[in-house]
C-alpha cells in the first residue's frame, strides 16, 4: 500500500520551490485564516468531497497546526486509488513549529 513521508519545515521550504505541486491546509477555515503559510485550505472533514482539486498535481504536500489532522488527511489520500501515483508528503510535528 501506497505511503506518505515525514517531512520537517526546512525540508518543506526545499520542496516548494519545486513545480507541480500543492501545500493542502486541513486546518478550519478560521484557524487558516488567523495564520498560514498559503496554499489550498480543505478542512479534514471535505478532504474527500474535494480531492478532484487536488488530482492536478503530482506532489502534495499536507500540513495542520500540530500535525494529528494533516497524518490522517495523508493516509487517507494514499488510500484512494486516484493518488497512486503521487508523491504524498506530511509536516511532521504540524504548522506550531512555524509560528
Amino acid at each position: 500500500m501506497k505511503t506518505y513521508s515525514d517531512i520537517s519545515l526546512t525540508e518543506l521550504s526545499a520542496i516548494v520551490e519545486q513545480p507541480d505541486f500543492v501545500l493542502v491546509d486541513v486546518r478550519d477555515e478560521w484557524e487558516y485564516d488567523e495564520f498560514n503559510i498559503g496554499g489550498l485550505n480543505i478542512p479534514l472533514p471535505d478532504i474527500r468531497a474535494r480531492k478532484a482539486e487536488l488530482l492536478p498535481y503530482k506532489t502534495l504536500i499536507i500540513v495542520c497546526t500540530n500535525g494529528v489532522r494533516s497524518r490522517v488527511a495523508a493516509k487517507d489520500l494514499c488510500r484512494q486509488p486516484e493518488f497512486q501515483d503521487k508523491i504524498v508528503y506530511h509536516l511532521h510535528g504540524g504548522l506550531i513549529e512555524a509560528e
